[in-house]
């Protein structure tokens, strides 16, 4: 299964056509997706070829847009894309279809890529079980019984399957790492704006979320990262760097040389499910670098009551829709954003500026900082989310994947990268938690673990095919 960047050295080579590239991958979509519903809102086959067609009239003219040139691509169904339906996973959207794009999609149209539709997500990306009401739930690869993760889901379930082969996602409390993990697949949640978008209502808030990359390889996660990277202009905090030099070819550090802060369970505040701690830690010792065990410097109990308030307080608009129409977890969002004070939100963000001072601290004397990516292993696709872990309760939709939070809140890049498989067979992951604006030097770090590890190099998944004949293909 060719990476992204191999597609598109064939593509520019003349050595592969656009036609026949978006031919395999609408056959392949035709016959895997049905077992998954990873891709939603396909376009008409013979439009795509059609546009895929043109791609290849340009290039036989000498004119080549990108790196994407004549990639079949997805985008998550979070982004406006112009002249195809745009749900954000809610029934309230099920028939908007917009006349313009979001900075995302110019962003991945003008590299070149031909857009095929959307992938699947939660409703209004909340919550790591992607599952709505408009599609349906997506299903895990390597496990057709299991949850893809979210919000990210569909676009992890589509990379892993080989259905497009690159993706984008976004990560507010690991969108981005979650169903990467879940999946067998690499997620890059990029610093604070390193990925410039239009604001949201207010422009002069450090926002929790981001959009980034998901990519089978490290190479990929930089070319995509470079063409979602960049300033925008109504984006007052966003880096101005030139997003180019994220694509050069990468230079993997020598392991022997790196220190890695191993932050663990925290002292035993997170719980996991069996075999992830030592998935995780055995990850690390194929690295070959110096593994130190780190405690984290903060209070974790005071940084989820922080991220709780936050996330309410982000939830705000939720508040205009009619609550009978969403799903629980969304109401109890809406809720408790009614509820937010100006004294908590003041104490949050003290909090949050804790958190990304001892992180920032610790990477002070460590190359990198690791924790795992998920606390369970993927779940039946039928739950819509843990209530328990290790025999602890979880209280709210979310507390489950409560690992995912310190970089989030911290604002510091943070790769989410495989780590190896269960006993059931189940993939897991960790989290590569990188210096502040330093996702050049986490990406080269990623390019060494790959090469140290593979796992999606040598455990692709394989669909049961009896379920693929099944579901119509």
């Amino acid at each position: 299964m060719d990476d992204a960047s191999a597609l598109s050295q064939r593509i520019a080579g003349r050595e592969l056509s656009c036609v026949e590239l978006m031919r395999s991958t609408l056959e392949r979509i035709e016959r895997v997706n049905p077992a998954l519903n990873a891709i939603v809102s396909l376009r008409d086959g013979e439009a795509l070829l059609a546009e895929a067609a043109e791609r290849d009239a340009e290039l036989a003219r000498g004119e080549r847009r990108g790196w994407m040139h004549g990639l079949p691509h997805a985008i998550k169904d979070l982004e406006e894309t112009a002249g195809i339906v745009t749900t954000f996973g809610s029934p309230l959207h099920a028939g908007f279809v917009p006349d313009t794009d979001s900075e995302l999609v110019r962003r991945i149209r003008a590299a070149g890529a031909i857009v095929i539709g959307k992938t699947n997500v939660p409703e209004f990306g909340y919550g790591s079980q992607t599952y709505n009401e408009v599609f349906g739930a997506t299903r895990n690869p390597y496990d057709t019984t299991r949850t893809a993760g979210g919000s990210s889901g569909g676009a992890a379930a589509a990379l892993a399957a080989g259905l497009v082969p690159v993706a984008d996602g976004s990560d507010y409390l690991g969108s981005l790492r979650n169903p990467a993990a879940f999946c067998n697949v690499s997620g890059f949640r990029p610093s604070l704006g390193r990925v410039g978008s239009p604001p949201p209502e207010s422009a002069f808030e450090a926002p929790m979320g981001t959009t980034g990359p998901m990519a089978r390889t490290p190479r990929d996660l930089a070319a995509l990262l470079a063409t979602l990277a960049g300033p925008h202009a109504a984006l007052p905090f966003s880096i101005d760097d030139d997003p180019a030099a994220l694509a050069a070819p990468l230079e993997p550090p020598d392991p022997a040389r790196l220190r890695i802060g191993w932050l663990g369970d925290l002292g035993g505040h997170l719980p996991f499910e069996p075999g992830i701690l030592e998935l995780c830690e055995a990850a690390l010792g194929r690295l070959g670098a110096e593994v130190v065990p780190v405690a984290p410097g903060f209070d974790p109990e005071e940084a989820w009551e922080a991220t709780t308030t936050l996330r309410h307080y982000d939830a705000t608009w939720l508040l205009d829709l009619p609550p009978e129409r969403l799903k629980p977890e969304l109401r109890w969002e809406a809720e408790g954003a009614g509820a937010v004070t100006g004294p908590a939100l003041y104490a949050a963000q003290r909090t949050r500026t804790a958190v990304a001072a001892a992180l920032r601290a610790l990477l002070e004397q460590h190359d990198a900082l690791a924790l795992p990516s998920a606390q369970v292993f993927p779940f039946d696709v039928t739950t819509t989310w843990p209530r328990e872990v290790a025999g602890r309760p979880m209280p709210t939709y979310h507390r489950w994947m409560e690992v995912m939070t310190y970089p989030s809140l911290a604002g510091l890049p943070v790769a989410g990268v495989p780590a190896g498989f269960g006993p059931a067979g189940l993939p897991t992951g960790m989290q590569l938690i990188g210096r502040p604006r330093g996702d050049r030097a986490l990406l080269e770090l990623v390019e060494a673990y790959d090469r140290a590890t593979g796992w999606a190099r040598t455990r692709p998944p394989t669909l049961n095919r009896e379920q693929e004949v099944s579901s119509g293909s």
